[in-house]
């Protein structure tokens, strides 16, 4: 069986917060012209720059900005669905032979799921972080959580590879995967090829912050609609999911004899997320106009009025998400 990722270093003893990971390079203002990496369309329609899915040259370049998963590590934290973690561990308390937690997170970008629930977690942990960026798992790494909920150790180790083509063997010893912002750049293959994976091996998997296709803002515009739909069908490019991911990702999880459960994880952004609300909608907008170059000259207005609201603090967005939690029957004889 072919593995999806090369191991680049050994165990690595948890060291600073995020914090100091942001102050490696400023982030952008709210009100720059430009659009971070990774908050708008990418340089090649549907693909997540964090994540490599597809065959691509060595040196085919990183789009996602730390200053980005910097932005949006905060909404992701507050959204993600609180209410998943005890069926989680419970399951994870009941799985057989494990002396400690060994959890794969995919496309870790700067490690943002592993400071957010390995706190959440009892017992000692190892994380193995997926990316294709060495940057960003480098980042991943040094702003690692120290310690789980009870005090034990948190080690992490990075991988730098694909993890779209994921195998049982793959995961072989894994207590856990996870995944945030992942499912709906996925193909329905791909998914189909994760829940082979993670029900082969056993293991649970939390994948959380799915598009769900709704997006709410107020005050409301004519032109929001408009936008929504042209954003959505630029996210189903070249076959990826998009919105239908979380529906795809549910079918393929119980088809394989998991329990799956559902949980909204929306971002809901006022005037102190007006950084990230900002750059957001730069990138909405922006696929929604690469999808329908028709509405260029309307979605400069609507950018415009829309950034000037956000600047005054009368912007209230809402962008819907969706946690899953897929409980697989656990390898090894446990209930």
């Amino acid at each position: 069986m072919r593995k999806t990722a090369t191991k680049q270093s050994g165990k690595i003893p948890a060291q600073p917060g995020p914090r100091e990971v942001a102050s490696v390079k400023p982030g952008v203002p709210a009100d720059a012209e430009s659009v971070i990496p990774g908050a708008g369309p990418s340089t090649h329609p549907g693909e997540r720059p964090t994540v490599r899915l597809r065959d691509a040259g060595p040196d085919d370049a990183p789009r996602y900005a730390p200053e980005w998963l910097e932005l949006r590590e905060g909404p992701d934290a507050a959204a993600r669905a609180g209410d998943l973690i005890d069926p989680l561990r419970i399951r994870l308390a009941n799985l057989p032979g494990k002396a400690g937690l060994v959890i794969h997170d995919l496309g870790c970008g700067t490690g943002s799921m592993g400071r957010w629930l390995a706190p959440r977690l009892d017992g000692p942990q190892h994380w193995i972080l997926h990316d294709r960026d060495p940057y960003l798992l480098h980042f991943a790494a040094v702003a690692s959580p120290r310690s789980a909920a009870d005090g034990s150790r948190v080690t992490v180790e990075t991988r730098r590879g694909d993890v779209g083509l994921l195998t049982p063997d793959a995961l072989a010893g894994a207590s856990l995967v996870t995944a945030s912002a992942l499912l709906d750049v996925l193909t329905r293959e791909e998914i189909g090829t994760l829940a082979t994976a993670c029900t082969g091996a056993g293991c649970p998997a939390l994948l959380t912050l799915s598009v769900a296709g709704r997006v709410e803002l107020t005050p409301s515009d004519p032109l929001d609609d408009e936008i929504a739909d042209a954003f959505n069908a630029h996210q189903r490019r070249g076959g990826l999911l998009g919105p239908d991911a979380v529906t795809a990702a549910c079918e393929a999880f119980s088809e394989r004899g998991a329990t799956v459960r559902l949980h909204p994880s929306a971002w809901r952004l006022g005037p102190a997320e007006s950084a990230l609300t900002a750059q957001w909608l730069r990138g909405w907008v922006g696929a929604a106009v690469e999808e329908r170059p028709e509405l260029k000259e309307p979605a400069e207005r609507y950018l415009r009025d829309r950034l000037e609201a956000c600047r005054a603090g009368e912007l209230k967005v809402v962008v819907h998400h969706s946690d899953l939690l897929a409980l697989s029957r656990p390898t090894g004889g446990a209930s």
